[in-house]
């Protein structure tokens, strides 16, 4: 595996400068958000047009692509029991679509970040479904991460996330692959 020019973040609850002085440290020149709904209703400063503007200001591209590679879809097939089910959504051709820009960034070398809300990796769709996708592909996600004591930044590859998602691994007593889903259940209407 060479080394992977793709990143993800999350932007929680930090500032807009903490984000750009994130994304500077490792050069990155392309933010890609993966929300589904590109909106936050406590931060307003990570709705949509507030950080393209900022990012633009940074000599930072934004690209929204949260329609293909959104956690949270429209697509009521792509849901079990509430809960988004990734293995359902990883076969849709739009996600086929959007992980091949990935991929294609990734083989041109282009520095990239996927940006979601969520700040912990290990509790995000960008590395349970995304993340594993992209390895599937040889590629191993970087995930920004911030020590909130110390404020070093620093990155957990794809590997080390899944390890926090399940310690145990990814595959059960029987030998079955565990089906990852996201954390959150859903109203039935989106089902």
């Amino acid at each position: 595996m060479k080394n992977s020019t793709l990143y993800s973040i999350g932007h929680g609850n930090k500032s807009l400068d903490n984000l750009i002085e994130e994304l500077e440290f490792f050069d990155i020149n392309y933010l890609i958000d993966v929300r589904s709904k590109p909106y936050s209703k406590f931060y307003p400063q990570f709705n949509k047009n507030n950080i393209k503007n900022f990012l633009e200001k940074a000599n930072i591209t934004y690209v929204f692509m949260g329609n293909s590679l959104g956690g949270l879809p429209d697509d009521k097939t792509c849901y079990t029991n509430g809960h988004v089910d990734y293995d359902k959504l990883k076969e849709k051709d739009y996600f086929q679509k959007g992980l091949k820009r990935l991929i294609n960034a990734h083989n041109k070398q282009i520095k990239l970040v996927i940006m979601c809300s969520e700040s912990n990796p290990a509790h995000c769709h960008r590395s349970k479904l995304i993340g594993e996708e992209l390895r599937k592909h040889g590629i191993l996600l970087n995930h920004i991460v911030r020590n909130p004591k110390t404020g070093y930044i620093f990155t957990k590859n794809q590997i080390t996330v899944m390890q926090e998602v399940a310690p145990q691994g990814l595959m059960n007593l029987f030998g079955e692959n565990i089906r990852l889903t996201s954390r959150k259940k859903y109203k039935k209407e989106n089902q």
